[in-house]
């Protein structure tokens, strides 16, 4: 076989590298967009009358800056720009592409390296002819369109690693700090070439004269050139010999040799230059104060940074105020107040020399106070201010500041970030060059707390570190605190490419009233995306300056594109991915009418109204993944995008004499606002909003052009995308929403309101939002709410189940309110399971003027930023309505303050709706939670007003297990709620409620005609406790319904405060089939009824009679109920009409109403045209008492063994009464601690002392009349005998001697002055410095009896 010549193989050669080289262009050309070797230079200089048109085909290549009019781009047209360059900066009034048009600027395989700005350009108000669809300052995509977009690949966004301080505190370098134990001479060696400390000791220069000598020795070996830190810690004269002093005198000090008994004193220097020292010296006396000697000097280091070292040394005194003291009732001086007399009241709580004074009146008036006189330590002050007199300080109260203990303190601080701050990062940022912007968001309630950054060169940082010019002005939290994840989120706001709006220097009118509401140019650019794009992808972009006041201009835009990925024919789908908007006048990312849309690490920052927006309600199946927004403020656009004075001067779409209401109809302002349940929101932080974080808004119909796109209620029941691992925080209303609608009928007579006001709407979620189908719950997975100045998180609706979330910091953690009872009642519940609350956590905020309030916390009394006001009652879950289930939830850290009612778990303020019984509590565990802050049911004041709402009145419910309450199966109550007491329920006074026990359910009573009545419901076994009720529903609607939770198989009566209604109709809520209750309902004489039963189906929305009520003359008929047909009695004399109420079919478990509707009984009545006012409680009562029963025994309270928490409730009881053997009457009384009774034989008194710090019982004594009569010594001696801090319980037995000094006794357990005993009494009392809130006192003639759970410890509250 012959060879191949060389020839013939260098021909071969050739041929191969051409082939090479043009598989390599063409692969080049496909993979970066401006290699495409068609392309044609294209540099069309600046000419803003140049209207360029780049159509048939013809493919530009942008090389320069340039400055035109505006780009259309059609027909099979291409523009490219330029890698590989100098920054280009195109100009142009907009960009429109469309019909096969595209504009490239790199590719998804060839990211745009180089810079280029594309700057939109224009007024609103110029001669510019706008395009119908697009109008003004855009880069457009219609039909057929292609944008492509992909810059630098680079880290979005990421989240501190480390807590920023303000002032760059803490932030690398060095920080040394000493006080009591490190007495002397401290010195610290530092290397000028890197800042780093290379060696340090101390020498106690007090205690023996070797540690002087010691001193000068080391200070001998230390290398010339090197930075000496030297000062005094507490002492260090005393043995000081020359060597030392001299040693220090030759490296430059002046005042070393002068150094005397604790004087502070602060050296630094560089050894071997003398003139380079500086120094500072305080010649301290010893007396009580401050004195500081500190000195700081700036060094550069060898790769050219500046590092400072700074040295304190000093005697530090810290201060704090007393509580606030009233004037002593032994005061009797006439011109001034002696501060001996507060003393001497108050003994060991004001120092002897107090700073300062301040006083206040008794109703909270601040007073100028005057320092007179001074007689050694004893002050006399005067108080002026209105009503105050010559003669003394009038009704006021009064508190001192006093000094703690001095004490020394030595600080070396070494700050190697001069003017500049080194952020720690969670993920590498190598990606983040210098000039990068970024930003650090809130940590703390106020979202503008957000600090801007720019990115410095760093040479020394790590990949997960960059140096930031400047330091921090907030604190920024970088930890986990408190099993709370609060790090900062950092977002990167510089891309390579941006697209930004050319903008005036200030605002121009080219909306109605807008430079009423800013007072800088908001007319920005826009893209928008339409129908039958041909393909977009968005990545590597920095957008600012866009958007505009005006509906449809947003920063980005789909606009009723359809399906936009594979669904709808894009392959691959398309994306808006690592984006920086900032700096926006309207929104940031904008889906209407768009489905399949991919937003992925897209930064908003700074922005007008809803920053991540769906519009219309039809959008579905969008993802928002690690998308983050911040500083997200109100707009004009819409009524939801309004806060309160946009909303009163706006009214544009409203009906004439339309009124708004800005906290219903607007302000609504949201980070991401989502008009469809079914998109998917993953990875996500909405980092401050002026109202919300998330909101998951309904849209009844859709709206706007999507109008029809789907049935109504659709989007009610969609089922929720997927929900997991979001955050919220630093936002004004809420971190999450789910509730209300959108109003979708325009303005009419009847409903005054614009167009897309928020109205109600209940979310309802089922299996292919079909109703008829199952319920399919919305789950929120990993969801982290904090420093959210209202709510966590307000949840309403049906089957919305939370998973593994955190709360922490916020006004209140959670509110779940139910979907809605009957006639739509579904079956649904809420519930949060293995979930964590914090009340205040260590995340203390910084004390600026964006926080605007600042009070002490609860647990240390430290101060700390506060969610809505000083004394506002903190609390982590709220319950409303119900049902809902809460099991294993840990919280953590509620402590109530003496005038701020924090609790872990509460009810909903001022609530007029319903309690639910079937709200579940399980496996509770309560961490840094004082027993007496786990639950509080409310008290007439501050937020609570006077507590006599419907809702406040009926607060209940379940804890299953006792972790709560200690008493598993036990139901929580208020404490006044007699219809559904029983005779053994126990009080619990810390939380205003009580343990109690039973079977209950409730009944909704719809009164009609008239609608405006107060009703009044008795239980018959507690006929001398009424209850009164006003009515859920305003005044104006047609009926009003009454909802009180009532306890089965009991009796009751029903009165009004007129006459009674016309026409009432009871619904049967929470009975399972044979529930039943028997009620007496008032009616004047002369009235005839018809009566009759039905059924509410919600599924079909029919209703069904079911039987008749037929009159009987024997009340025992009421007993025989059929499905068909039962029976009232009319027991005219009383006035009173019976039924037995009695449930006909099963219920599922959290169903309000049975499984085939709801129960109702309805009654008409006639009724007499004079009668009078229908209240028969006069004539019932005593016939129909019935004697209290405890049906359903009180559950055993749990062993010390099964608690898991250093406190505990202890239980005590106290009764004395009356005993019947048929004609023998005998007296009966007991103490009872936790199970162990104590009775009492002899009439007269008994005293049980329990130790207030265990609770356990450490005495016992009875008092017979005969000592009772007498002089009280023998009393007096043992009460004094009693050690502080002792529970005393107190009970009666027989015709004791209620009379006589011995009762003053009370008073030092107390009781309240001026008290009068009866025949029977019951006392709890407590000897200590503070009066608890349970001590009670009951006297009766009768019989008296408490029963109550105590905390124990028993540990004072520390004031607010």
């Amino acid at each position: 076989m012959a060879l191949p010549t060389s020839n013939y193989l260098a021909e071969n050669f050739l041929l191969l590298l051409f082939v090479i080289s043009s598989v390599s262009t063409a692969e080049a050309a496909v993979a970066c967009p401006d290699k495409d070797p068609e392309l044609e230079n294209w540099n069309p200089g600046h000419n803003e009358e140049n209207r360029i048109e780049i159509r048939n085909g013809r493919k530009l290549l942008l090389s320069s800056s340039a400055t035109v009019h505006s780009i259309h781009i059609t027909d099979g047209g291409k523009l490219v720009i330029k890698d590989d360059v100098q920054p280009i900066i195109l100009r142009t009034r907009h960009i429109l592409i469309e019909n096969d048009g595209e504009l490239h600027i790199g590719s998804e395989m060839c990211p745009y390296q180089s810079n280029v700005v594309i700057i939109l350009y224009g007024r609103a108000d110029d001669s510019s002819q706008p395009n119908p669809y697009f109008r003004q300052k855009y880069l457009g995509v219609s039909k057929g369109g292609t944008l492509e977009i992909h810059g630098k690949k680079k880290l979005s966004w990421t989240f501190l690693n480390k807590t920023l301080h303000p002032g760059g505190m803490e932030e690398g370098g060095y920080y040394f700090e000493r006080s009591w134990g490190h007495r002397g001479v401290i010195v610290h060696v530092i290397d000028p070439k890197t800042g780093a400390v290379v060696h340090s000791d101390r020498f106690d220069t007090y205690r023996a004269k070797e540690e002087s000598i010691r001193l000068a020795q080391y200070l001998g070996r230390v290398a010339n050139g090197m930075i000496l830190s030297v000062a005094v810690n507490d002492e260090g004269s005393r043995n000081l010999d020359d060597s030392a002093r001299k040693a220090m005198t030759k490296l430059g000090s002046k005042h070393f040799l002068h150094l005397g008994f604790r004087h502070p004193w602060s050296f630094i220097t560089v050894k071997g230059n003398p003139s380079s020292s500086v120094e500072d010296h305080f010649e301290y006396q010893g007396h009580k104060g401050s004195a500081v000697a500190k000195v700081f000097k700036l060094f550069k280091a060898e790769n050219g940074e500046h590092f400072n070292v700074s040295l304190t040394s000093e005697w530090a005194q810290d201060v704090e105020w007393t509580e606030w003291f009233e004037k002593p009732d032994k005061a009797r001086s006439k011109d001034m107040e002696k501060l001996s007399d507060f003393k001497a009241a108050h003994p060991d709580k004001i120092c002897r020399q107090p700073i300062d004074i301040q006083a206040m009146t008794l109703d909270g008036a601040n007073l100028t106070t005057e320092v007179f006189y001074k007689s050694g330590h004893d002050y006399r002050f005067v108080c002026h201010g209105k009503d105050q007199t010559g003669e003394g300080c009038q009704s006021y109260r009064v508190r001192f500041l006093c000094g703690r203990s001095v004490k020394p303190k030595l600080t070396v601080t070494i700050d190697t970030n001069v003017n500049s701050t080194v952020l720690n990062l969670v993920d590498d940022v190598t990606s983040w060059k210098p000039g990068d912007r970024l930003v650090v968001a809130s940590t703390d309630y106020s979202m503008y707390q957000a600090e801007e950054f720019q990115v410095l060169p760093c040479r020394t940082c790590r990949p997960t570190q960059v140096k930031v010019e400047g330091k921090a002005t907030y604190l920024h939290i970088g930890e986990v605190i408190d099993g709370v994840d609060m790090r900062a989120e950092v977002g990167l706001l510089s891309r390579n490419i941006v697209v930004m709006g050319e903008m005036e220097g200030r605002c121009y009118e080219y909306s109605s009233k807008l430079c009423s509401f800013f007072d800088f140019d908001t007319f920005g650019g826009h893209i928008k995306i339409g129908l039958n794009f041909k393909a977009t992808h968005i990545e590597g972009l920095e957008l600012k300056y866009m958007g505009q006041q005006t509906m449809g201009h947003y920063p980005i835009h789909f606009h009723m594109a359809g399906d936009v990925d594979e669904k709808g024919g894009y392959n691959p789908p398309t994306y808006v991915k690592d984006v920086s908007i900032h700096h926006t006048f309207s929104r940031c990312v904008t889906v209407h009418g768009s489905n399949g849309l991919l937003v992925k690490d897209v930064v908003g920052y700074d922005a007008l109204g809803h920053c991540f927006f769906t519009e219309d309600g039809p959008e579905e199946r969008n993802t928002f993944d690690h998308c983050l927004g911040l500083l997200v403020k109100p707009s004009t656009l819409l009524p939801s995008d309004r806060d309160s004075r946009m909303c009163k001067l706006i009214t544009e779409g409203a009906y004439p004499g339309y009124i708004p209401k800005p906290r219903q109809d607007c302000s609504a302002v949201s980070t991401f606002w989502i008009a469809n349940p079914h998109n998917n929101l993953i990875n996500c932080a909405a980092a401050g909003s002026e109202e919300t974080g998330f909101w998951f808004v309904l849209h009844h119909v859709p709206t706007g052009p999507s109008a029809g796109m789907y049935s109504p209620g659709y989007s009610e029941h969609m089922p929720m995308g997927k929900f997991s691992n979001n955050r919220a925080h630093s936002n004004y209303r809420a971190g999450m929403i789910i509730d209300n609608g959108v109003k979708t009928t325009p303005a009419s007579a009847k409903d005054k309101r614009p167009i897309l006001t928020l109205i109600s709407g209940r979310y309802s979620p089922h299996k292919d939002a079909d109703p008829l189908k199952p319920r399919e719950p919305a789950i929120i997975e990993h969801f982290i709410a904090y420093k959210n100045q209202d709510h966590g998180a307000w949840l309403r609706g049906g089957d919305v189940w939370l998973d593994n979330c955190q709360f922490a910091d916020n006004g209140i953690g959670l509110t779940l309110a139910s979907g809605g009872t009957f006639p739509h009642d579904d079956g649904s519940k809420q519930e949060i399971k293995n979930s964590l609350f914090v009340g205040e956590s260590g995340n203390l905020g910084t004390e600026m003027m964006d926080n605007e309030i600042w009070g002490p916390g609860g647990l240390d009394h430290r101060g700390r930023t506060l969610p809505i006001g000083p004394d506002f009652p903190i609390r982590g879950i709220q319950f409303y309505d119900g049902p809902i289930n809460v099991q294993n939830c840990t919280f953590r850290k509620f402590a109530a303050l003496d005038g701020r009612h924090t609790s872990a778990l509460a009810f909903r303020l001022n609530n007029a709706w319903q309690s639910c019984p079937n709200n579940n509590v399980t496996d509770i565990h309560f961490e840094d939670v004082p027993i007496t802050s786990r639950v509080f049911f409310g008290e007439p004041g501050p937020w609570f007003n006077d507590l006599d709402m419907d809702g406040d009145k009926t607060s209940v419910f379940h804890d299953v297990d006792g972790s709560v309450s200690e008493y598993p199966g036990s139901y929580l109550i208020k404490e006044d709620n007699w219809l559904i007491k029983h005779p053994d329920c126990i009080d619990v006074p810390d939380w205003r409620g009580s343990i109690c026990s039973g079977h209950f359910a409730q009944m909704y009573i719809q009164a009609y005609k008239p609608a405006n009545l107060k009703m009044k419901i008795i239980k018959n076994d507690y006929h001398n406790h009424p209850f009164y009720l006003e009515g859920a529903l305003s005044k104006s609607t047609h009926y009003q319904q009454y909802q009180p939770v009532i306890t089965l198989r009991k009796g009751y009566t029903i009165h009004w405060d007129k006459t009674a209604p016309e026409e009432l109709a009871i619904w049967l809520i929470n009975f399972n089939k044979n529930d039943w209750i028997q009620v007496g309902f008032c009616y004047p004489k002369g009235t005839t009824f018809s009566i009759l039963s039905d059924i509410h189906n919600r599924l079909l929305k029919k209703t069904y009679k079911t039987g008749t009520f037929y009159r009987t003359s024997q009340m025992e008929k009421l007993e025989h109920r059929y499905p068909s047909k039962g029976y009232y009695y009319w027991d005219e004399d009383t006035g009173l009409l019976f039924l037995k109420l009695k449930a006909q079919n099963e219920k599922d478990t959290f169903a309000f109403c049975s499984v085939k509707g709801c129960e109702r009984i309805r009654i008409k009545a006639v009724i007499p045209k004079t009668a009078g006012i229908s209240d028969c409680e006069a004539m019932a009562y005593p016939k129909y008492i019935e004697t209290p029963i405890v049906e359903v025994p009180m559950p055993k309270k749990l062993s010390g063994a099964q608690l898991n928490t250093k406190d505990h409730l202890l239980e005590v009881k106290l009764e004395t009464y009356n005993k019947q053997y048929f004609h023998l009457k005998d007296d009966f009384a007991y103490i009872e601690v936790d199970g162990v009774r104590f009775f009492l034989t002899d009439e007269g008194i008994q005293l049980v002392v329990i130790d207030g710090h265990h609770g356990k019982v450490v005495d016992r004594v009875t008092f017979k009349n005969s000592i009772l009569q007498g002089i009280p010594a023998q009393i007096e001696n043992y009460v004094n005998n009693i050690k502080d801090h002792s529970i005393v319980l107190v009970t009666s037995k027989g015709r004791f001697i209620s009379r006589g000094p011995w009762t003053k006794v009370l008073e030092k357990f107390g009781a309240e002055e001026g008290f009068r005993l009866k025949e029977k009494m019951a006392f709890v009392g407590f000897k200590g410095s503070f009066r608890p809130v349970w001590v009670k006192l009951v006297t009766n003639e009768d019989s008296a009896k408490i029963y109550q759970a105590l905390p124990v410890p028993v540990v004072k509250k520390m004031k607010l």
